[in-house]
């Protein structure tokens, strides 16, 4: 009587449990098709702009700089698209793996249920139900075997809406699957067409640039490079961490720091700023322990700029693709604030991953070098 009982239940627990990881990954898949719909709005309104600019040379610079942020948007979403192709393929294969598992639950639900009608028929050819009966020692006896037939009975209806309900959940696991593997050939077709779609729009950006004057170049890289500039919200961020005690040992002397990208490279050192280049997917980290003053996005570029109070030093970390910190948060020293973002070289209108790194001390006149921080 127990053994068909257990089984029974562990038929139900695994039905249930594929049903919540189900959930689980729907709910991720659906918040990344989310992100990848509003950078496909972003670019689709970038090629309407692009589209009003006429492609003469009084017009090379706002062409150059609109492709530029264009670039960006469609690695961007060239990024978030390989990230929900790989979740697609391990969503496949979970899907598959689902209706496989959900494929011989029902068969040995089937075997099960016909060994219980088998049993009932020989039980009943036999007359074993009355000689079990008739067996009885007592009146309690006898209750207690009625109440196992009729129990045997109810177990074999429960056999039933199982084996309805498995018969029901491996249909839509299977509809489920074909769906998810058409939606990776979408996302797949997708991808290809979004990498042509970014070499034809940098050929278009060298060609705009090609244009320019050489002091037309340099001024326009000046203005590209303004942008990112984080002073004027430095000011207002000073105001927060007065009396902030979250790493509160960094000093102008310190010294022998872990770069802020993992595994990154500096392209070069300006006064307190630093650009650092990393690979795609690359961790953004704290250089030190202290508190997040302030999380914004660009409006420009998109892209997240995240600052850190050390004490009443302020470091800020521009130009990442998504956080991992929230205003308020206390975190360690190489603790993760994000991941790196795309950025475009404007003279050369080349994809790289970069963070524009600054360091700012309490004193607003006082100067502080972004290279000492991570000299040995």
């Amino acid at each position: 009587m127990k053994r068909p009982l257990i089984t029974l239940l562990f038929t139900l627990v695994s039905v249930f449990t594929l049903a919540a990881q189900q959930g689980v990954a729907n709910r991720k898949l659906d918040d990344q098709k989310k992100v990848v719909e509003r950078l496909e709005r972003q670019i689709a309104e970038g090629e309407r702009e692009l589209a009003g600019i006429k492609k003469d040379r009084s017009s090379a610079e706002r062409r150059a700089r609109r492709l530029a942020r264009q670039i960006e948007s469609r690695n961007d979403l060239l990024a978030q698209s390989e990230g929900r192709r790989r979740d697609l393929l391990v969503e496949v294969e979970r899907a598959d793996s689902a209706a496989g598992s959900l494929n011989a639950a029902l068969l040995r639900s089937r075997a099960r249920y016909a060994e219980m009608v088998r049993e009932a028929y020989r039980n009943y050819r036999q007359n074993n139900y009355l000689t079990y009966i008739f067996a009885s020692k007592s009146f309690s006896d006898m209750a207690r075997r009625l109440a196992n037939l009729r129990e045997v009975a109810s177990l074999r209806e429960r056999q039933i809406r199982i084996i309805d309900s498995l018969e029901r959940r491996t249909v839509a696991e299977r509809e489920r699957l074909a769906l998810r593997r058409r939606e990776l050939d979408s996302v797949h077709r997708s991808l290809e067409g979004q990498k042509k779609r970014l070499q034809r729009d940098s050929e278009e950006a060298r060609a705009s640039v090609r244009q320019l004057s050489k002091k037309e170049q340099t001024t326009l890289k000046r203005k590209m490079e303004q942008e990112q500039r984080l002073d004027a919200a430095i000011a207002e961020l000073r105001k927060l961490t007065r009396g902030n005690r979250e790493g509160a040992g960094f000093s102008a002397r310190t010294t022998n720091l872990r770069l802020p990208v993992v595994g990154g490279s500096v392209k070069k050192y300006r006064g307190n700023m630093a650009e650092i280049l990393g690979a795609r997917g690359a961790q953004v980290i704290s250089i030190y322990e202290g508190k997040v003053v302030d999380v914004k996005r660009n409006r420009i570029t998109n892209k997240y700029d995240v600052y850190v109070a050390h004490g009443e030093y302020i470091t800020s970390y521009a130009n990442l693709s998504s956080v991992a910190v929230a205003k308020g948060d206390k975190v360690a020293r190489n603790g993760t604030l994000g991941v790196i973002g795309s950025s475009v070289d404007v003279l050369t209108m080349k994809s790289e991953y970069k963070l524009v790194f600054g360091i700012y001390p309490p004193a607003p006149g006082q100067k502080m070098s972004a290279a000492d921080c991570f000299k040995k």
